[in-house]
């Protein structure tokens, strides 16, 4: 299937790349900045703590909820609406390991009541404070972990040279997503953090496709010139990553209309990664590669002779 019908005609995307790496490099000093100034919102998954979703007859006056809540001694309560105005998400700081999350939650509706009698709990969820700090730290090892793997698998695959420019475009993709998550203010959970591992691997399927075809076309094109054969290399695989990416938004599309509250953050964090994910393969990894000196030479098979291969032929 073709999207675009080019009739063998080269786009230069390489002739952009400072461009995209400008515009990526704002990107990236954005997210850092927020991300050192606001943080993140960290889900009950990570800080720990009791979350109660609670529904209403008519739309929740979220003000009145909390001078509620605060009346009964939930005043560091966190209160937001969780997919329509007849439904909030009541968050609770960590209140010691033997307090039961049952009872909490039997307090928290007590407490609505005087509100609104009509109010009904929909579910209740606990993780504990040490349990949060664990999980934090280990969805930290394993994005990592992801990274140095991608970086040793690409550099035996390919060349260093190209490793380098994979994990920069894997690096680029995960900064600026959870960059997004920030500057949002959007919660951060352990959903979240399986999509941005999602976002890694088709990242990375991208660019290895488009790697590979670069490696390709330095053996089969007679043509000297490096940016010529990556632009040549790109054109080539634009149509199999414009089918991949539409497809695949497609898809998050309707998980993000239809799926409903609870894999919001889970769709928004793959539909943001796929779009910047795309862009990356197609700029920012071989730019890097570019930018360390990638030549023709470098992929190209060292070709060893025969002992006696100069040799004349016995009569």
């Amino acid at each position: 299937m073709q999207i675009l019908r080019l009739g063998g005609k080269t786009l230069r995307f390489m002739s952009l790349r400072k461009v995209a790496m400008g515009f990526s490099t704002l990107l990236i000093i954005a997210s850092l900045t927020s991300l050192f100034v606001k943080g993140l919102n960290f889900g009950l998954d990570f800080t720990g703590g009791t979350a109660v979703e609670v529904g209403f007859s008519q739309p929740a006056d979220l003000k009145k909820v909390r001078n509620v809540l605060a009346e009964n001694d939930f005043a560091d309560a966190s209160v937001q609406l969780f997919g329509s105005s007849q439904e909030i998400l009541v968050r609770l700081a960590p209140r010691g390991d033997d307090v039961k999350a049952e009872v909490i939650g039997n307090q928290v509706i007590a407490a609505l009541k005087q509100a609104d009698d009509s109010v009904v709990m929909r579910r209740i969820e606990f993780v504990g404070p040490s349990v949060g700090e664990d999980l934090k730290e280990q969805g930290g090892l394993a994005m990592l972990t992801a990274l140095i793997c991608i970086l040793i698998y690409v550099a035996f695959r390919f060349e260093w040279r190209f490793a380098v420019g994979a994990v920069g475009a894997l690096l680029h993709d995960v900064i600026i997503t959870i960059g997004l998550f920030s500057v949002l203010g959007l919660e951060f959970d352990l959903t979240i953090l399986a999509a941005i591992l999602a976002v890694i691997g088709y990242s990375l399927n991208d660019t290895i496709v488009v790697s590979d075809r670069i490696r390709e076309n330095f053996r089969k094109v007679r043509i000297d010139d490096t940016i010529e054969i990556i632009d040549i290399s790109l054109t080539q695989t634009l149509n199999r990553t414009l089918v991949t990416s539409i497809t695949t938004i497609l898809v998050l599309i309707a998980l993000f209309v239809w799926g409903g509250q609870t894999i919001h953050g889970f769709a928004t964090a793959l539909l943001f990664g796929v779009f910047i994910g795309t862009y990356s393969s197609v700029y920012v990894a071989s730019s890097v590669a570019i930018a360390m000196g990638v030549s023709k030479e470098d992929l190209i098979p060292e070709v060893i002779e025969k002992e006696g291969a100069d040799l004349d032929p016995m009569p």
